[in-house]
């Protein structure tokens, strides 16, 4: 009783500016998840492409986001105005939503994921950017977990609308589409005329913007992005929970259920977990979330029932829940406060470039040994990263204390 009315306590003392940046996360992402609950499933049986296909897909998708975080992070340090970045990152996205239900072939598909994808990271490093100048510092690791857990609402909204419309519509697709282009204009709409730029930001002036700059992150910053990359390399897209869900025999119009079970885990873990790292520090909270991958993925493998494949979800949702936010925490507690822009950018280009790789990878496994070798890679690849977290664990010792 105590633990939970500290978190509510300090849920209270959450800035107002946080809760509306995590309300636009939320629309645009009830907007997105409702395709993207079905897109792998569409593409594989109404427009007959391949699961290495899906791969390639959404690693050039998430690779593309996150080489332009780099960009429009070090913008926004320079322009010292994050929110018209992320309003016209929010922006793209919204205007590209009609693609995917007018897409007649795969190439269409893939040039609206990219294009949405890409907005993905024209907002992504500002708006977090933001989120960590609006936040104090004793509220840091909430304000991310609170932002996360609104954007994970909206995660598994998304896809039971999918499945609510999937049913009345007897699988049309195209309609699930054309109604999920809504929520995308609601969160522009709420990014332009509900979130405002801290003052402080407004006043700064504007700072060289030079590429060396990156040398003044500092080790603990790198140390950051080092064990992130080895962790996306294991945790490759959701797609591939959709597809093994199907494997197993789950109905289509029921598939986006294993988004909604995923995300809703997700979302009731991620504030918490960033309020205990407050309290606690961060090293214990994230050692226990990749953990929880190394659970999930041995889980995957080998259940080939529906049951055993949600029980593997739940844990995925667990390690999303103890890993995310707090990673980006992590970021903000590590980069000096005029490059939190640049730090964020770079953060989530080393995530791109090792997300493709690691969602090729995952694709090429499934189609030449099976779904259970995908999950294996899986596995092995997290019991790396929770060895080098303890590595660095021991190294750095109790300094910094974000670690």
């Amino acid at each position: 009783m105590v633990v939970k009315s500290e978190l509510s306590s300090r849920l209270a003392q959450i800035p107002r500016g946080v809760w509306a940046l995590g309300f636009v996360s939320m629309f645009m992402d009830i907007s997105s998840e409702m395709i993207h609950a079905l897109l792998p499933i569409y593409l594989v049986t109404v427009l007959g492409a391949s699961t290495l296909t899906v791969g390639v897909i959404e690693g050039i998708a998430e690779a593309a986001a996150s080489i332009t975080k780099i960009f429009s992070g070090a913008l926004s340090d320079w322009l010292g105005k994050r929110k018209l970045l992320a309003a016209v990152g929010y922006g793209l996205a919204a205007f590209t939503k009609p693609v995917f239900p007018l897409a007649g072939s795969v190439d269409w598909l893939v040039a609206a994921r990219f294009i949405d994808r890409i907005g993905k990271g024209i907002r992504g490093a500002p708006r977090d950017a933001l989120v960590a100048d609006i936040a104090p510092p004793e509220l840091r690791g909430a304000s991310f977990g609170l932002r996360q857990s609104l954007d994970t609402v909206g995660a598994f909204i998304g896809p039971l609308a999918a499945i609510w419309l999937m049913a009345l519509t007897s699988d049309n697709f195209h309609v699930v589409f054309w109604v999920a282009v809504v929520p995308a204009f609601i969160a522009f709409g709420l990014m332009v005329f509900g979130v405002e730029e801290p003052a402080h930001r407004k006043a700064d002036g504007k700072p060289p913007l030079r590429l060396r700059d990156a040398k003044r992150l500092g080790n603990a910053f790198w140390l950051v992005v080092g064990i992130a990359s080895v962790l996306t390399l294991a945790r490759f897209s959701e797609a591939f929970l959709v597809l093994r869900a199907q494997n197993v025999g789950m109905a289509v119009a029921w598939v986006p259920l294993i988004l909604v079970v995923m995300n809703v885990v997700y979302a009731l873990a991620a504030y918490p977990a960033g309020a205990l790292s407050d309290r606690l520090g961060r090293y214990g909270v994230l050692a226990i979330g990749i953990g929880f991958l190394i659970v999930a993925d041995v889980i995957l493998a080998w259940g080939a029932t529906i049951p055993f494949v949600l029980l593997g979800v739940v844990f995925w949702g667990l390690h999303m829940g103890f890993t995310q936010g707090l990673l980006a925490t992590l970021v903000a507690d590590t980069a000096p406060a005029e490059l939190r822009g640049t730090a964020f950018g770079l953060f989530n280009l080393a995530g791109g470039i090792v997300m493709l790789a690691a969602s090729v990878i995952a694709g090429g496994l499934w189609d030449a040994y099976g779904p259970a070798a995908t999950f294996q890679a899986g596995a092995a690849f997290t019991s790396v990263a929770l060895a080098g977290l303890l590595v660095v664990k021991r190294r750095v010792g109790g300094a910094p204390k974000a670690l």
